[in-house]
């Protein structure tokens, strides 16, 4: 199978080629948390980079819980507007343009100002920067109501701005995860104990969106295929889980794993010395293959043409890409045109994980803002100058959402 062979999903839509555009956290909303120019030109930029299928950053099922100031949020049609714009722009070259849905839970950045909401109340351990996220409450059976009617509402209302697919964001430790993972989940009601009542919020949300939104519009799920935490959600879960969405018409898991606490997602264990080891979560998917009724979806580390060759050929359907694309959005079309790029991002050694993590996610958004702007990327950018102009601008960001909130409360 070629890295530029179409893939036609379970519910029919055709993807024209095996390499995605995988979610990175944009916070670049307008003053209404709709998308904003500078957010159409980097999704143009994208598009004509030629990635078969491009995944939004985040977009919040509810304003009140976000994974970070700036971000996106559709729960009601004032906006949409500026979505179908949206829509338009990543779906100009071809490419399947699916949104990414999510909501935080306990990853709610604690500068916002807003409660918390967990399955369980156990607040995040990050060492010193524990404090940037507080302790949630734990919700209440018409809070996980809630939640459920919302991804269902966010999803019906991308397939009304032009969207071709949602990916349902159960990874990562944001919400869905944290019902999954029996670290963060210590319920003994029917969401908790049992990984099937651990899924049923997850599972729930599947069935309410497949059944709201047509037959062929996409409806796919991130999953972790571990936590890497001693004790949490295991390849073996992730495995069950993959296996209890068989049935729902799923078109699309992409794994993924790790969290704030254990962020394998940053890719900071990966050898660079060997191909094998930049697609890291690919030995995971070839025994989750074993279950799956569904293409799989295979992100993490991917720079290197070779290597995306390689998932596609070990039987996994789509390689996502981010990190690289953030440097290169013309690397899919580069790759086949017989180029040979391999962006990479100055490595962060640090022996704080997540403080590494978080300066990694600051030097892709450094990327990502050129990009909005149409300047040539930076990749040799500083982690630490990048943390900085990241850290500024997030702090900005949180007094606007602040008193965005209140207007809205007002009004």
């Amino acid at each position: 199978m070629s890295l530029f062979s179409p893939l036609t999903l379970p519910g029919g839509a055709e993807i024209p080629n095996r390499i995605a555009k995988a979610a990175m956290e944009e916070n670049m909303a307008d003053h209404d948390h709709a998308p904003s120019e500078g957010l159409l030109r980097l999704y143009q930029a994208w598009a004509e980079g030629e990635a078969g299928l491009i995944i939004t950053g985040n977009v919040m099922v509810d304003a009140r819980a976000m994974t970070g100031p700036g971000g996106v949020v559709l729960e009601s049609d004032r906006h949409l507007d500026r979505f179908a714009a949206w829509a338009k722009a990543g779906r100009s070259r071809g490419a399947q343009f699916w949104m990414q849905i999510n909501h935080p839970g306990r990853q709610t950045p604690a500068a916002l100002g807003q409660n918390t909401l967990a399955p369980s109340p156990i607040a995040l351990d990050l060492g010193a920067q524990s404090k940037r996220f507080p302790v949630p409450r734990e919700m209440t059976a018409a809070d996980i109501a809630d939640v459920e009617r919302r991804f269902v509402v966010t999803a019906t209302l991308a397939e009304r701005a032009g969207f071709t697919g949602v990916e349902i964001h159960a990874a990562h430790g944001y919400l869905l995860s944290q019902f999954l993972s029996p670290l963060s989940n210590r319920r003994q009601d029917r969401w908790g104990g049992s990984l099937d009542n651990r899924a049923r919020l997850l599972l729930d949300i599947v069935r309410g969106v497949r059944a709201a939104v047509a037959p062929g519009f996409a409806v796919a799920v991130k999953l972790n295929s571990a936590d890497f935490q001693r004790g949490g959600f295991s390849p073996d879960d992730a495995k069950a889980v993959v296996a209890m969405l068989a049935p729902l018409g799923v078109d699309l898991v992409e794994l993924s794993g790790g969290s704030y606490e254990a962020p394998a997602m940053m890719g900071s264990s990966r050898d660079e010395r060997t191909l094998a080891r930049e697609a890291y979560f690919l030995e995971f998917a070839r025994d989750i293959a074993a279950v799956a009724t569904m293409p799989l979806m295979v992100t993490g580390g991917i720079r290197r043409r070779e290597v995306a060759e390689k998932v596609i050929d070990s039987g996994v359907a789509m390689a996502g890409i981010a990190t690289a694309l953030a440097i290169e959005p013309d690397l899919p079309r580069n790759w086949r045109l017989g180029r040979v790029d391999v962006p990479s991002l100055k490595p962060i050694a640090w022996k704080n994980k997540p403080l590494a993590a978080t300066a990694h996610m600051a030097a892709v958004k450094y990327q990502l803002t050129r990009l909005s702007h149409r300047r040539r990327t930076v990749p040799g950018v500083s982690p630490i100058w990048a943390l900085i102009v990241s850290q500024i601008d997030a702090k900005r960001r949180a007094k606007q959402y602040r008193h965005w909130m209140q207007a809205m409360a007002a009004a």
